[in-house]
């Protein structure tokens, strides 16, 4: 029972620090034009994270100019960023974290 214990608190704290360096990548490249709850410039997470799944979130991010289309949007402005994995997995964990607010 107490590994079980553990084991759920490990993964919580890796989801934790997915998230922190989610928010990280947030406040360095999304901030201008996204909010988590407010619309902003672009949508908020809340309505991202309601809509998407987390591979449709990371291939916007990735090639945000081929993916509209396909998402509905009748243009966009996002630019294509230069993240990496790592980076791109945290983000999109971090907008995935307000589904349902």
């Amino acid at each position: 029972m107490k590994k079980i214990y553990l084991m759920i608190l490990m993964l919580s704290v890796w989801l934790s620090a997915d998230a922190l360096d989610g928010k990280k990548v947030f406040e360095t490249y999304c901030w201008g034009c996204h909010h988590q709850t407010a619309v902003a410039f672009g949508p908020p997470f809340t309505e991202i994270a309601d809509k998407r799944t987390k591979e449709e979130i990371e291939a916007y991010i990735i090639e945000p100019k081929a993916m509209y289309k396909a998402f509905g949007y009748k243009r966009t402005v996002m630019t294509q960023l230069k993240l990496n994995d790592k980076e791109i997995n945290a983000l999109s964990k971090y907008i995935l974290s307000y589904k349902g607010k």
